[in-house]
């Protein structure tokens, strides 16, 4: 198999939304150049997520990338380190593979991905007493690469993984998820961040298998 093929199949995302916010110039690599833009995918729930998106000057061509235009999506989710203020920062994106015809009645927000656990499993529990466990997965990519993607995962997920070790190899499947919080600046300064995660649904670990 194509080992080009391989890492595809290690990080997959299919997203089926509204643009938020209207391309803008990003980066160039190798002559091409890259586009950010958000995409407003619906949750099952009233709220939504706001996910930002990464794409090449290539795909964009014919292709309806207005403010509030709906628009489906194949791709992968990925990591880049940002320096601010002398500090590297992670960044996370959807990375655009293909555009696609949105299926109705289709999960809008569904992700893939299969890698190792990176750092030590974080797990605790919330004041209303839910079990929560942070992990941080690697998901190689060619060319000797690899994503750096936070999960969350809850509940009976959350016991199964707590004690899962670093280097184990695991799947992982559920949905991207945005969250405000603040940041404390200072004494007197503060101001409201968005942080991007998968939460999962759905863990597999060597043949054991466990759902939320």
């Amino acid at each position: 198999m194509n080992p080009e093929t391989t890492y595809l199949k290690n990080n997959k995302v299919y997203l089926s939304g509204t643009v938020n916010s209207t391309p803008i110039y990003s980066h160039e690599l190798y002559g091409e150049g890259f586009y950010e833009f958000v995409l407003k995918v619906p949750r099952l729930s009233t709220q939504c997520d706001y996910i930002p998106v990464t794409v090449s000057e290539r795909l964009m061509n014919g292709v309806d990338l207005s403010e509030g235009a709906a628009l489906a999506l194949n791709g992968q989710f990925r990591s880049y380190n940002k320096m601010e203020n002398a500090k590297s920062k992670l960044m996370l994106t959807v990375f655009v593979r293909d555009f696609t015809e949105a299926v109705e009645g289709q999960n809008p927000n569904t992700v893939e991905l299969s890698g190792y656990i990176c750092k030590e499993p974080i797990y605790r529990t919330t004041p209303f007493n839910r079990e929560i466990c942070d992990l941080l997965l690697a998901v190689n990519r060619a060319y000797n690469k690899s994503d750096y993607i936070p999960c969350i995962a809850w509940g009976r997920n959350a016991r199964f993984v707590r004690d899962i070790e670093v280097g184990q190899r695991i799947s992982v499947f559920g949905r991207i998820q945005s969250r405000e919080y603040t940041k404390k600046l200072s004494e007197t300064e503060s101001e409201v961040r968005t942080a991007y995660e998968l939460s999962v649904g759905r863990i597999v670990c060597g043949d054991v298998a466990a759902e939320e």
